[in-house]
């Protein structure tokens, strides 16, 4: 009886609550939680150390059981935000970056086609690679001296970085996975435009590869393009988010 007991509690405890939240899906998570109740429950009269836990026990599995029908609940989203410390009043989101297979392809796909400007090229010969990072930039304010120049680019909000291994264009092996299909993880970026149709019209005349038009789905005036290394790319127009979110 004493080592099924210690069982329950190191492997049922620890998983539930000190796995990250994200290696087990919700119907997983449920399950692990209700077989723990059920342990903990049939031995709280003989260990002292789950009558603490059964509590908690019981605040993650009303959780988890409401996530698993509905999602989060407002009162539960504002129970998870806290504020963070004073330092991170002046943090900013500057970058995203992508693995690209060829930057000739790329550069030219978030020029010509998103409209970007070249902020900054980086060269690590040692290493192989180098960083081309893009944004929304008017290309009279970079900078002409190079040291200005960087600390400008790293200064910019959400820029893009494409990021190319040396060589990686001329693998027919090589190919980055865009996490859309199993296993499933990174998603898309997006991009805000006056007019998702008027957009989407020229990207059509451009050869661009469509995961949704606008018109697709339930979700009208929201279109989804994809790179040329198969990244998703989001195509909203602010004002029509309102509708599409309501």
């Amino acid at each position: 009886m004493t080592n099924l007991r210690d069982l329950a509690f190191r492997r049922m405890y620890r998983p539930t609550f000190q796995r990250p939240a994200n290696t087990l899906s919700i119907s997983k998570r449920l399950r692990t939680l209700l077989l723990a109740k059920f342990v903990f429950s049939n031995y709280l009269s003989t260990d002292p150390r789950l009558q603490d836990e059964l509590p908690r026990l019981d605040i993650t599995l009303s959780i988890s059981e409401r996530m698993s029908d509905q999602g989060l609940s407002e009162e539960a989203v504002v129970a998870a935000c806290k504020d963070g410390n004073p330092i991170t009043k002046d943090f900013m989101m500057q970058q995203t970056m992508l693995r690209v297979k060829d930057p000739v392809k790329s550069l030219d796909f978030y020029t010509r086609i998103l409209g970007m400007t070249l902020l900054q090229k980086f060269d690590f010969p040692a290493m192989r690679f180098s960083l081309f990072f893009l944004g929304y930039e008017d290309k009279k304010e970079i900078p002409s001296e190079v040291k200005e120049k960087t600390a400008w680019t790293f200064s910019r909000r959400a820029t893009i970085e494409l990021t190319h291994n040396w060589g990686s264009e001329s693998d027919e092996n090589q190919s980055y996975h865009n996490g859309n299909s199993d296993p499933r993880g990174f998603g898309h970026i997006g991009i805000a435009v006056p007019d998702v149709f008027a957009a989407c019209k020229v990207f059509e005349e451009q050869g661009v590869t469509f995961v949704k038009k606008p018109d697709d789905g339930k979700m009208k005036g929201l279109a989804f393009i994809q790179d040329p290394d198969g990244y998703w790319i989001e195509i909203l127009s602010p004002n029509n988010m309102v509708s599409i979110t309501s």
